[in-house]
C-alpha cells in the first residue's frame, strides 16, 4: 500500500482540536518539525502532547505552546525551555512530568497493546505516592496533583503500576522510510521516534529520503511499515534544516596557529 501523501497539510488535515498526539525527537534531533509546522498553520488547539520534551529555540513543539496551543504535556524534560516553565508555573498548562525510561516504556507498551506494567522507578517518591504538580493555580498552590499509584510487591522488591500510553495520532521523522512506511532513525532520533510512533492509533512520517519498496534492507528496518499510516517526504532544503541547541567548540579547534 502506497502511504504516501502530497503535502504535510494534507498529512495532517483530520487532526481536530483536543487531539492528542505522541511525538518524537530527542532534544533537537529527530524532530517532525515540518508536521508540527503544518499543524500550526491549521490553527489546530487544545492539544494534549506525549513528548520526551516540548521544543526548543523556537522549534518544534515549541512553535504551538508559544501559540498556546497546547493544554497538556506528558514528557520528561523541561529543559532551558522558558516559556514551557512560564506556562507550568502560571497554571496556563497541565504538566505530568515521568522518568524518562518510564515514558518510554508507557508509549512501547501501548503500541505492543499492553495496558500496564510494573517499575521500580519512582517507588518511594512522589510518582508513585502522588502529590506531583500537574497544575499549578498561578499563585504557587498547586490546584491538581498527581493521584497515587498501585504498588505491589514481587521477590521481596516493591514496583509501581504504570499505564501504556495510546494517543490519537503520532506525529515523527525519520532518516530513510519507503512508501510502505517502513522507517529507519539516525542515532540518537531513534530514542523516542519508533515509541512515539506505535503509540499513535493514526501515525504520520516525515522522511527526509523516500525510497522506493524495497530500497531498505529489512534488517535495517528500525520501525515497521505496520505502525505507519501516513508518510510524507521532505524537500532536501527541511531535510537539511536541523538545529544544534548548544555549539560548543573543542579546545584544539580554538587554539590559533603559529608561523
Amino acid at each position: 500500500m502506497d502511504k504516501v501523501v502530497a503535502t504535510a497539510l494534507e498529512a495532517v488535515a483530520d487532526v481536530p482540536d483536543g487531539a492528542t498526539l505522541a511525538v518524537g525527537g530527542f532534544g533537537l534531533s529527530g524532530v517532525p518539525n515540518v508536521l508540527i509546522q503544518a499543524l500550526h498553520e491549521r490553527g489546530v488547539s487544545g492539544l494534549g502532547v506525549v513528548s520526551n520534551n516540548c521544543g526548543a529555540m523556537e522549534s518544534g513543539l515549541a512553535v504551538l505552546l508559544a501559540a498556546g496551543r497546547i493544554t497538556r504535556v506528558t514528557g520528561s524534560y523541561i529543559g532551558a525551555n522558558k516559556e514551557f516553565a512560564r506556562q507550568y508555573l502560571a497554571g496556563e498548562l497541565e504538566v505530568e512530568m515521568i522518568p524518562q525510561g518510564t515514558l518510554a516504556e508507557r508509549l512501547r507498551a501501548g503500541g505492543a497493546g499492553i495496558p500496564a506494567f510494573y517499575t521500580p522507578a519512582g517507588v518511594g517518591t512522589q510518582v508513585a505516592e502522588g502529590g506531583l504538580p500537574w497544575r499549578y493555580d498561578g499563585n504557587g498552590s498547586v490546584s491538581l496533583a498527581s493521584p497515587p499509584k498501585e504498588i505491589r510487591e514481587f521477590d521481596g522488591a516493591e514496583y509501581v503500576l504504570e499505564r501504556g500510553i495510546r494517543t490519537d495520532y503520532a506525529l515523527v521523522r525519520a532518516a530513510r522510510g519507503d512508501r510502505h512506511g517502513n522507517l529507519v532513525f539516525n542515532k540518537s532520533s531513534r530514542n523516542f521516534n519508533p515509541l512515539a510512533a506505535m503509540a499513535g492509533k493514526v501515525t504520520i512520517a516525515e522522511v527526509e529520503e523516500l525510497v522506493e519498496p524495497g530500497g531498505i534492507d529489512p534488517d535495517a528496518v528500525h520501525l515497521p511499515g505496520v505502525f505507519v499510516q501516513r508518510v510524507i517526504a521532505l524537500t532536501p532544503a527541511q531535510a537539511a534544516d536541523k538545529k544544534i541547541e548548544k555549539r560548543t567548540v573543542s579546545a584544539a579547534a580554538q587554539g590559533t596557529v603559529s608561523e
